[in-house]
C-alpha cells in the first residue's frame, strides 16, 4: 500500500513538473514569438528605405540616400521605443495576465535567443562602420539636420511597408494555429510545419530575387527609363518562375518520401506526403509572388500591396481554410487548401496590377518625388559658395 502511494506520489510529482516545463517552453516560444513579430515590423518599415534609396541611385542623388537612410533610422527608433516595454516588462505583463510568478520570471531571454540578439548586433555594428567609416563617400556626406525635414511622407511609406509585409508574413503564423486546433494537433502541426519549413526553402531564393526586383525596378524609375523597367520585370519574373518549376517538379517526384526528411514518425510523414501535390503548387506559386511584391516595392505601391494583401489573405485565404478544416474531413489539408487560394488570389491580383501599371505615369510620379524631396549636398553647397 504504502508502495502504491509513493509510486501515485512521484507520478504526480512528474506530471506536475513536465506540465510546468510545458507551460514554461509556451511562455518563451511566445515570447519569441513576440520578438519575430516586432523584426517582422521593423523588417517591413525598413522596406521604405529600399524604394526611396533605389530611386535615388537611379537618379543620381548619391548623396539623398544618406539622408534617406537617416530618416529611416529616427522612424524605426521611435517604432521600436514604443514596442519595446512590451518585451522588457514581459514579467509584470505575463502577472497581470494570470500567470504564476515563478512561470511569468521565466519569461526572459534563453541562449539561443541570447546569441540571435548578439550576433544581430554585430551585424548592425559591422554595417554601421561600413557605412560612416568612409567606405560608402559618395552617399555618406555624415549626418545632417536635414534629416529632419520631409519625415511624414517617409512615415507614411514606412507604415505602409511595414502593414504589407507584417500582413504576409502573419498570415502563416495564423493558419499554423489554426492547425493547432485539429483533432490530431501534433500530427497536424508537425505536417504543417514541415509542409512550410519545404516551403521557406523555396520563398528563400525568391525572396532574394524579390531584392533584386526591388532595387532594379527602383533604380530604373529613378533614372527615368521606362523600357529598362518592363525589360526587369520580364527578366526577374521568368527567372523566377524556372526556379519555381524545378522545385515544383522536385516536389512532385519526391513527394511520398519528403516528409522523412525531418522526422521518423509515419504518422507525421504519410501525412506530409498527402499533402505534397498541393505543396508542389504552393511552392510553384511561391516562386511568383515575392518577386511581384519587390517589384510593387521598387515603385512605391507598398499601400497598394497592402490593400490587396488583406483582401487574398484575411478575408479569402484564412476563411476558406478554417472551413475546409473544421467543417469537412479535409482537417490539415483544408487549412492548407484554403492558404493556397489566399496566395493565388495575391498572385493574380499583383500579376494583374504589374501588368495594368502605366510605367511612364509611375517615371514621371518617381521624378517628381525626386525634385520635391531634393536637397543639395555639401559639395554642391561648397561650389555654389565659390562661384559666388
Amino acid at each position: 500500500m504504502d508502495n502504491a502511494i509513493q509510486e501515485k506520489l512521484i507520478t504526480s510529482e512528474a506530471e506536475e513538473l513536465g506540465d510546468f516545463k510545458e507551460r514554461i517552453s509556451r511562455i518563451k516560444e511566445n515570447m519569441e514569438d513576440c520578438l519575430a513579430r516586432t523584426l517582422d515590423l521593423q523588417i517591413g518599415m525598413s522596406s521604405a528605405t529600399e524604394t526611396l534609396c533605389g530611386q535615388a541611385f537611379g537618379a543620381k542623388q548619391y548623396h539623398m540616400m544618406g539622408i534617406v537612410l537617416q530618416r529611416s533610422w529616427l522612424v524605426n527608433l521611435i517604432t521600436l521605443t514604443i514596442l519595446l516595454p512590451v518585451l522588457t516588462f514581459a514579467t509584470p505583463i505575463f502577472k497581470l495576465l494570470g500567470e504564476e510568478e515563478s512561470i511569468a520570471k521565466s519569461a526572459g531571454i534563453s541562449g539561443a535567443m541570447g546569441a540571435l540578439c548578439i550576433s544581430s548586433w554585430f551585424l548592425v555594428v559591422g554595417e554601421f562602420v561600413y557605412i560612416v567609416g568612409g567606405w560608402c563617400p559618395d552617399t555618406w556626406k555624415g549626418f545632417n539636420t536635414a534629416a529632419l525635414k520631409d519625415m511624414l511622407p517617409v512615415v507614411k511609406l514606412s507604415i505602409s511597408s511595414g502593414v504589407m509585409v507584417c500582413l504576409e508574413l502573419w498570415y502563416y503564423a495564423i493558419l499554423v494555429l489554426l492547425a493547432g486546433y485539429m483533432k490530431n494537433a501534433k500530427v497536424s502541426i508537425s505536417a504543417f510545419s514541415i509542409c512550410l519549413n519545404i516551403t521557406a526553402w523555396g520563398l528563400m531564393v525568391s525572396f532574394g530575387i524579390m531584392g533584386a526586383a526591388c532595387v532594379r525596378v527602383a533604380n530604373e524609375l529613378g533614372r527615368g527609363d521606362t523600357k529598362a523597367v518592363k525589360f526587369s520585370t520580364k527578366v526577374l519574373m521568368s527567372t523566377s518562375v524556372l526556379i519555381g518549376l524545378f522545385f515544383w517538379i522536385l516536389c512532385l517526384v519526391f513527394g511520398n518520401k519528403i516528409g522523412y526528411l525531418f522526422t521518423d514518425d509515419e504518422e507525421v510523414a504519410q501525412s506530409v506526403a498527402d499533402l505534397s501535390i498541393i505543396l508542389a503548387f504552393s511552392v510553384l506559386l511561391g516562386s511568383v509572388f515575392p518577386v511581384l511584391s519587390g517589384i510593387a516595392v521598387g515603385a512605391g505601391l507598398q499601400t497598394t500591396v497592402a490593400i490587396i494583401n488583406v483582401v487574398c489573405f484575411y478575408i479569402i485565404g484564412i476563411p476558406i481554410g478554417a472551413l475546409l478544416g473544421y467543417l469537412t474531413h479535409l482537417q490539415v489539408k483544408g487549412i492548407w487548401i484554403g492558404m493556397m487560394c489566399g496566395v493565388a488570389t495575391q498572385t493574380i491580383a499583383l500579376t494583374f496590377m504589374a501588368w495594368r501599371t502605366n510605367w511612364d505615369e509611375e517615371v514621371s510620379k518617381t521624378s517628381a518625388r525626386l525634385k520635391k524631396w531634393y536637397l543639395k549636398s555639401p559639395d554642391e553647397s561648397y561650389q555654389n559658395s565659390d562661384h559666388a
